[in-house]
C-alpha cells in the first residue's frame, strides 16, 4: 500500500502479468471507508488497485469531480477499469458518458430513479452493473434499468447483499468481470 497524488494504491500479489488497473471511486462517507480500503485489498491480488481520494472539501461539483477522474486516467496511460459504489458508481458512469477514456466498468447500486438513465447510452465500455438481492425493490429496478441502458451493460444480484455489500462476496464477482478483458491479451 503506498499513498500518491490521487489516492492509495495497493500492489497486487499475484503471480505474472497484472491486469489494468483497476481504480476504486467510493460512495463518500466515513462509514464506507472501511469497506472501499477491503474491497481494495481483495483486489490486490490479482491487480493493481488504486482507491481513489475524492475531494474531501464537500460536495463538489459534477463537472469538477468528473475532470478529476479524468485527469486521473490520463495519468493511468488509457485502460483502466473503473469501479464505483453508490454515489460513486453515479460519477463513474457520468464520466463515461461524456467521454472520459475507461476500460471496463463495474457499479454497485448506481444513484439512478426510474427515468433518470439518460445519457447512459454513450457509454461504450463493457459495464457491470451490480446490487445486492436484500436491497430496496427501488434499488434492485434502478440496477436494472441502468445495466439495460448501456449498449454493453450486464447486470448482477448478490444474494443477502444490501447497500452494505461485504467485500468478499463483491471482490471475486469484479475479478471475474474485470478478468474477462484481459483473457487472451
Amino acid at each position: 500500500m503506498a499513498r500518491g497524488r490521487f489516492g492509495t494504491w495497493y500492489g497486487h500479489g499475484g503471480g505474472g502479468d497484472a491486469g489494468p488497473p483497476v481504480v476504486l471511486v467510493g460512495g463518500g462517507g466515513a462509514g464506507c471507508a472501511a469497506g472501499e480500503r477491503a474491497l481494495a485489498r481483495l483486489l490486490a491480488r490479482r491487480f493493481p488497485v488504486l482507491l481513489y481520494g475524492r475531494r474531501g472539501d464537500g460536495p463538489a461539483p459534477a463537472e469538477r469531480e468528473i475532470g478529476d477522474l479524468a485527469l486521473l486516467l490520463e495519468t493511468l496511460g488509457g485502460g483502466a477499469a473503473v469501479h464505483g459504489t453508490g454515489a460513486g458508481a453515479g460519477l463513474v458512469l457520468a464520466a463515461a458518458a461524456t467521454g472520459v477514456p475507461v476500460g471496463a466498468v463495474s457499479v454497485y447500486e448506481p444513484p439512478y430513479a426510474d427515468g433518470a438513465a439518460d445519457g447512459l447510452g454513450r457509454v461504450h465500455a463493457r459495464v457491470l452493473v451490480v446490487d445486492g438481492g436484500a436491497s430496496p425493490s427501488e434499488t434492485r429496478r434502478a440496477a436494472r434499468t441502468v445495466a439495460a441502458a448501456v449498449p454493453r451493460g450486464r447486470h448482477r444480484t448478490l444474494t443477502g447483499q444490501t447497500h452494505e455489500v461485504a467485500p468478499h462476496v463483491l471482490a471475486p464477482v469484479l475479478a471475474e468481470f474485470l478478468g474477462e478483458g484481459t483473457a487472451g491479451a
